[in-house]
């Protein structure tokens, strides 16, 4: 199997059956994220204990690419700290820009799957959207809204979502 079988593969099983795909009663946070131009809308919610992210879940409609990367972003991030939680989400974001060296997207594991959005601007933004949110509730959002609407770079013009 090709590698970039293996990432689609990847994107689709997560898409079918995401992890931690469920509301959380007792979170910390709780972060409504939306992405305008695709329709992705998705409810993050963070339970904390110190430092840690003691449990992450979320519920929502989107894109495959987008549900794809919530439940891999709630996999890694688990009992991480919020330092290393937001290591993570700065390294996650370069990756979906293309700004990753070949090198560091080899550091990336599974989320490597989830690089080649960077060719489609407009899916940048699906990709990212739980990751906005994420980095709002280890900001201290207790119950906020996050939009993707000014994420990523430009469209080219006339490409749609």
């Amino acid at each position: 199997m090709s590698t970039e079988a293996l990432y689609q593969e990847i994107i689709l099983e997560h898409n079918r059956k995401p992890k931690n795909f469920r509301e959380m009663e007792n979170a910390d946070r709780r972060i409504e994220g939306r992405n305008p131009l695709c329709g992705d809308s998705l409810t993050l919610w963070v339970k904390m204990d110190g430092d840690a992210i003691a449990d992450v879940s979320f519920k929502g409609q989107g894109c495959a690419i987008s549900k794809a990367s919530a439940s891999l972003m709630t996999t890694l991030v688990k009992g991480k700290s919020r330092a290393d939680a937001e290591a993570l989400f700065e390294r996650f974001h370069k990756l979906v820009l293309g700004e990753l060296s070949a090198d560091e997207q080899k550091t990336m594991g599974s989320l490597r799957a989830l690089g080649g959005v960077s060719k489609f601007p407009l899916r940048v933004k699906c990709a990212s959207l739980a990751w906005h949110a994420l980095h709002s509730a280890l900001e201290g959002a207790a119950d906020s809204e996050v939009s993707t609407e000014r994420e990523g770079p430009e469209p080219p013009p006339g490409e749609g979502a």
